[in-house]
């Protein structure tokens, strides 16, 4: 494992303090120490060249010193606290097999700002992790909302899944959906998508009907490869147990023993987003996915079925909604300020 230079050789990885020094001179300093028993998930926990201890670093405005087996954190006290958090629960995930890249750092890092931290990688006192596993990985939390989707996708028939992109909506859901089917709770997944025209009419776009609607429902053959190997995926929708579809393939249908996923379904009219509810059979589940402040359908919002649909079914039993916004964004942290700059900051 390689060592990064010394502060004094390479000024550019001090940490990014404020630039204000007053707040810093009056925070309570803290330091403390931490060890951990496995040395050999010490590499991948410090990163290339101690790549994610800089990070963790830089986020909090903390010193980062690792002596063997130990690491002694510096700084403010809360964010010291906050380092501490994070560090643990990097270990935690590398020693239950689970990937550790710079953005499930930094969803750590943001999730160390709740109060329930432990709670939400390790669950409730005396209960299992909240996790989805699949056959290429194992899924956690990486925001607190994301925490109570995972819940309500474990526990509810219908959910609402509503907010901005990047936040978990459709790949937590696809990866329940799989889960599901590989322990035999369902029997079939079924994947939909409307097919908003985008400046063209899908008849004259090239190919048959599945290469002109192919393009539209990329991101959910993307969730289901990230969760899957590739073979599995294509086999199982050559048997049929895996079906992406567009919406409109689901009419006159009733979607028994299923995992249904709809994606994109602010795109979709009042009288679909009825059609597509009432397609519910006996031990079904669905998840619609959307987010309210990105119609394309014409008509705008009072056109969309999914702002009808949650004003008509929110609070019935049996249905779930989840409100994300731009604080549950887990892609790059850029993609977050995107989306305040777009639709203003988070209430």
């Amino acid at each position: 494992m390689g060592r990064r230079p010394t502060r004094s050789a390479d000024p550019k990885r001090e940490p990014k303090l404020s630039p204000d020094p007053t707040p810093i001179r009056e925070s309570r300093r803290a330091s403390v120490e931490i060890s951990f028993d496995d040395q050999s998930l010490l590499g991948p926990l410090f990163g290339q060249f101690d790549a994610n201890l800089v990070q963790v670093e830089n986020r909090l405005s903390v010193m980062i010193h690792a002596r063997g087996d130990k690491i002694l954190i510096e700084g403010p006290e809360d964010n010291v606290a906050r380092a501490r958090d994070t560090l643990n629960t990097m270990y935690d995930r590398l020693a239950m097999g689970q990937d550790l890249d710079a953005g499930a750092i930094e969803a750590l890092i943001a999730m160390s700002n709740e109060p329930t931290l432990e709670g939400i990688i390790s669950g409730e006192k005396d209960a299992p992790p909240i996790m989805i596993r699949t056959r290429r990985k194992t899924i956690v939390p990486r925001s607190a909302t994301q925490v109570t989707y995972m819940r309500s996708l474990a526990r509810d028939d219908i959910i609402f899944a509503l907010g901005p992109a990047g936040t978990g909506k459709t790949y937590l859901a696809v990866a329940q959906a799989v889960s599901q089917l590989i322990t035999g709770s369902v029997q079939r997944l079924i994947l939909s998508r409307p097919a908003v025209e985008a400046g063209e009419k899908l008849g004259f776009l090239p190919g048959d009907m599945k290469d002109k609607v192919d393009p539209y429902l990329r991101p959910l053959y993307d969730a289901l490869y990230d969760c899957m190997p590739p073979e599995q995926v294509e086999r199982r929708i050559e048997s049929g147990e895996i079906e992406i579809a567009p919406i409109a393939f689901m009419r006159g249908r009733t979607l028994a023993d299923a995992f249904v996923i709809l994606d994109e379904a602010q795109n979709t009219t009042k009288e679909q987003m009825k059609m597509f509810l009432t397609r519910f059979g006996q031990n079904s589940r669905m998840v619609i996915c959307g987010d309210p402040r990105q119609v394309d359908i014409p008509g705008g919002d009072r056109m969309s079925g999914l702002a009808d649909g949650v004003d008509k079914l929110e609070g019935i039993d049996g249905f779930g909604t989840i409100r994300f916004t731009a604080a549950d964004v887990v892609r790059h942290p850029i993609v977050g300020r995107i989306v305040e700059a777009y639709e203003g900051p988070t209430q």
